[in-house]
């Protein structure tokens, strides 16, 4: 990172108060009375509701709109174990991002345990004071074995982003983009290169949509996830195929997509050179792609790209879907994120693209006129429309899908 943006990133953490969040007081407390209210003894008042009646919490506290960001540090970024404490600020980013685009109040939480079972042990038992978790962070293979079960334990929304809203985000933009190049999902080769927990719930969430599981190629440390493997856990075995390639540049001979959710530069010239007509590569390792959009262009002049990253056109970017599928999930009070919502997010980011902004969202996104395109297959962080279409799609599925307790109110979505 150059020096000015290092520096300007530590003083815009540093200045003028250190960290990125405080909490507010969303009551009247100017007067003696206002505190007989809000402490004693007016607040035995709600407590003795809520012990009768569970539910009571949602209508008396802020539990129906707090999020608990939950981490251990494990797999931070593109930085790796750097451990609980050093993750704060990853999760307060979080928090900020919650709170602009859907107007949720986080805490965030940092857990130092790297232990599944202990760890999942810390965070249902103080699951009760939130109305979701969202799980950041994590390591594979734990982070599969900590998400399941606690959607078993609890009773709220339990969403691990950089598995689910990376494999949403991924699957919106995918689908566009096969869209622009005249092929579709159930006829493509596709090569995912990182076997983590977003590569393995992007290639899951594109199989559920569709795309031909003996055609998909997932590449690890030890090369291509093939049937003749010994040495692999149960996600990745799910991905095992019988096929005689071996190396990613073997994967990559004559595939339509390449998704690399692995490490810089991974892909090479040659490599691409090899794919198929009219390629779509998503280079979404952070900061560094698996290959640099420049070099890729220069090589193939026929290919849709994207990355991670947000100075180059089509960034797939988890803030297009998180704060949104949380929005929707707490609307309706949903007992749990499932698939029906997961898709429903898909498809309306998807197709956000393809709708043009009327005068007032274009004031309210500051950003250019775009058209639907190779270089816009997802919408921008910055686009208004994605609070209301995404979340309302997410609490309909919610409702649909039997999860919700909730029926939609049209104030939610004001």
């Amino acid at each position: 990172m150059p020096d000015q943006l290092r520096n300007a990133a530590l003083a815009y953490h540093a200045d003028p108060k250190p960290g990125k969040l405080s909490v507010e007081i969303t009551k009247s407390t100017h007067t003696q009375y206002d505190l007989s209210l809000s402490y004693t003894p007016g607040v035995a008042e709600p407590v003795k509701e809520i012990a009768k009646h569970a539910e009571a919490a949602y209508l008396y506290t802020g539990k129906g709109n707090l999020v608990a960001v939950i981490s251990n540090g494990t797999a931070v970024l593109g930085l790796g174990n750097v451990g609980a404490l050093a993750s704060k600020p990853v999760m307060e980013g979080k928090a900020v991002l919650f709170k602009r685009f859907a107007d949720i109040n986080v805490f965030d939480i940092e857990v130092e345990c790297t232990d599944p079972t202990d760890f999942v042990d810390t965070v249902a038992r103080i699951a009760p004071t939130f109305g979701g978790i969202n799980l950041e962070d994590i390591k594979a293979p734990e982070c599969f074995e900590i998400e399941s079960a606690l959607c078993k334990r609890l009773d709220i929304p339990v969403f691990h982003d950089d598995q689910h809203g990376t494999a949403i985000v991924v699957a919106a933009g995918l689908l566009n983009a096969l869209e622009l190049q005249g092929k579709r999902l159930e006829d493509v080769d596709i090569v995912c290169a990182g076997a983590g927990a977003a590569g393995v719930a992007s290639m899951q969430l594109l199989l559920e949509l569709g795309a031909d599981p003996q055609r998909l190629l997932m590449i690890d440390r030890s090369g291509v996830i093939h049937a003749d493997r010994t040495d692999l856990n149960s996600f990745k075995q799910r991905f095992a195929v019988k096929t005689a390639k071996r190396t990613l540049a073997d994967a990559v001979d004559g595939a339509d997509v390449f998704i690399g959710v692995s490490g810089p530069d991974v892909l090479s010239a040659e490599m691409l050179k090899t794919m198929a007509l009219k390629p779509v590569i998503f280079a979404l390792s952070n900061p560094v792609p698996e290959i640099m959009p420049e070099l890729a262009h220069s090589v193939r002049k026929d290919l849709i790209m994207a990355t991670g990253r947000g100075d180059f056109p089509n960034q797939v970017n988890n803030a297009l879907c998180f704060p949104y599928m949380f929005r929707g999930a707490l609307d309706v009070r949903a007992r749990s994120i499932n698939e029906d919502m997961k898709l429903a997010a898909v498809h309306a980011i998807k197709d956000l693209v393809k709708v043009p902004f009327t005068a007032s969202e274009r004031e309210l996104s500051n950003e250019p006129e775009l058209t639907f395109g190779p270089t816009y297959i997802l919408p921008t962080l910055m686009d208004p429309r994605l609070r209301t279409k995404v979340s309302l799609a997410v609490s309909k599925a919610a409702i649909d899908s039997g999860v919700a307790q909730l029926k939609l109110s049209q104030e939610n979505f004001s």
